[in-house]
């Protein structure tokens, strides 16, 4: 073909019928698909760690007057007594900025103070210092002296009681070699309560620095690494003794409100937790692997937050009694959301990370909803229970998205069968009763214990719209011995309770969603009986 200037153009093939030069990638079809086969790297680590650091013996009041009293050598149990101590802290910290020309800065009301850090650290290159100091007012436990009066005598006399008050707090923003960025946080006012923040992923980070390990970093966590056994080992490692050394080598060289007599005398700084966060970081391939999770996660995961799930999740029992809100929140920042888990004072959150990882993070705030104290040596039972929460979390996603049944299976249930010589009645999908039974029976999906006949009674009751009653304890014998020869529950050994198989919670999944999502809808569509379907879900519903 000749164009208008003479010069000879070739056709262009038609693109009809022509397959593509470059393959087309095939998206994954579930969340259970994007976890078995789209992750590329998946590390168990500590994230951010906020802990106390106090000296136990002055947290109570018959402890600071005994301070006082003994060891200040005062006649008379007044907080007048400690001024002194807290005037040449406050010096020292100034004596320590000026001599190391450490920048003091003053915090401003409603600043952030980790873009401020950001800041500094960026100004500042530190490997193994202090970056900066901050101060700010802010609300702390103190003691205060009160006058009192004996009533019989009314003479008035001091006594010292708790209460709060705003006081200035020094921020002490470090980088240690082996920690990376931290600070620990001074209370200006007796008794002089601190609190240590690290990052489990910041340690990590220097250690694969060390030990000369090629790694790619997220903001807050690892995108890739050359190792990846040897980086959940170093994830591991991260133990309690290696926190409280950072805080002793920390105190050592900082100003310290407690003068070398009194740390001699017992008055020293011992750490307890709280608050610590679990993660597990899920890299994905590429950012379209996130999206179809989340699409899937937030759809199918509402129920997740409701007081049974959290019982299957963290392994605790839910009563009556039990405090906080169960709920699931789903919040969206921009246009990528995150999926929020309450229970008590600790929170799951599972967000796409920075468009590349899938980040299932546990919060406790407090460990006494675990029953374990806040003591930093209970690290190892806190770091059991979080990352467990964070696979159940998982699991549960994985079987909600991959509960597909064969037709063979389904086929076997819908007849009655014969099992170790003992007649079982089917479990026919269009039957009330058993679509009642299998609701029922998620109700206690992973709960470990398992459940009774009495527990499942009560749910199975309630579906069916019956009192307790009138559903005998013989009867619910008859489903539970139905579903234990079909393979959907075994019983425990030597109890009398029983916990769902892998393959009844499949079929159990499977079997409620396609009657309610499909069959049901379908048939309210054909049969005759039937009341009129709005068009338009007609048609979509011809088209599947």
């Amino acid at each position: 073909m000749t164009s208008m200037n003479g010069t000879t153009r070739r056709r262009s093939p038609s693109r009809k019928g022509t397959p593509s030069a470059e393959p087309q990638t095939k998206l994954p079809q579930s969340a259970a698909e994007v976890l078995k086969k789209h992750v590329t790297l998946e590390v168990e680590c500590i994230d951010r760690m906020y802990l106390n650091a106090i000296v136990p013996r002055l947290q109570i009041t018959e402890g600071a007057v005994a301070y006082i009293r003994h060891q200040k050598k005062a006649q008379v149990a007044s907080t007048n007594a400690v001024e002194p101590m807290t005037r040449a802290f406050v010096q020292s910290i100034d004596r320590f900025a000026e001599e190391n020309q450490i920048p003091l800065v003053q915090f401003l009301k409603g600043q952030r103070k980790e873009d401020v850090a950001a800041e500094m650290r960026a100004q500042r290159e530190v490997t193994d210092g202090v970056v900066f100091i901050g101060k700010a007012q802010e609300k702390c436990n103190v003691y205060r002296t009160e006058k009192r009066h004996n009533p019989k005598t009314n003479r008035a006399y001091a006594w010292i009681v708790k209460s709060t008050a705003l006081v200035n707090h020094y921020y002490f923003y470090c980088v240690d070699e082996n920690f990376g960025p931290f600070f620990l946080k001074f209370c200006s006012y007796f008794p002089y309560n601190a609190k240590l923040c690290l990052n489990g992923h910041e340690y990590a980070k220097r250690q694969l620095e060390r030990e000369g390990l090629a790694y790619e970093a997220l903001d807050n966590g690892i995108r890739t690494c050359a190792h990846p056994k040897r980086l959940q080992q170093i994830c591991d490692s991260l133990s309690a003794a290696k926190i409280d050394a950072l805080l002793r080598k920390w105190l050592a060289r900082l100003p310290h409100p407690y003068p070398s007599a009194d740390r001699a005398a017992g008055y020293r700084y011992q750490l307890s937790i709280w608050q610590i966060e679990l993660s597990l970081t899920q890299v994905l391939d590429r950012p379209v692997s996130g999206r179809v999770l989340f699409e899937d996660v937030i759809r199918e995961n509402l129920d997740l937050g409701r007081p049974k799930q959290m019982q299957l999740i963290f392994d605790r029992g839910v009563t009556k009694s039990t405090p906080g809100a169960f709920r699931t929140r789903v919040i969206t920042d921009g246009v990528i959301p995150s999926l929020h888990l309450d229970y008590k004072g600790t929170r799951i959150k599972q967000y796409h990370k920075e468009g590349q990882a899938l980040r299932t993070e546990t919060t406790i705030n407090n460990t006494r909803d675990f029953y374990i104290g806040k003591s930093l040596a209970n690290l190892p039972a806190l770091r059991k229970i979080g990352f467990a929460a964070n696979r159940r979390v998982l699991e549960v996603e994985t079987l909600t998205h991959d509960a597909l049944v064969a037709e063979e299976t389904l086929a076997e249930l819908q007849r009655p069968r014969v099992v170790e010589g003992q007649r079982v009645a089917a479990l026919r999908l269009a039957d009330p009763t058993v679509q009642a039974l299998w609701r029922a029976m998620l109700l206690f999906e992973l709960l470990p214990a398992g459940f009774s006949n009495r527990q499942l009674r009560g749910h199975f009751a309630q579906l069916l719209g019956l009192s307790v009653e009138q559903l005998t304890p013989g009867r619910m014998t008859y489903h539970l011995r139905r579903l234990r020869l079909h393979g959907m529950i075994k019983r425990i050994p030597k109890s009398h309770r029983y916990r769902l198989t892998a393959f009844g919670l499949r079929t159990a999944l499977f079997c409620t969603r396609a009657w309610s999502r499909i069959f049901r809808t379908g048939l309210g569509a054909i049969l005759p009986t039937a009341s009129p379907v709005p068009s338009p879900v007609k048609h979509s519903f011809d088209r599947v």
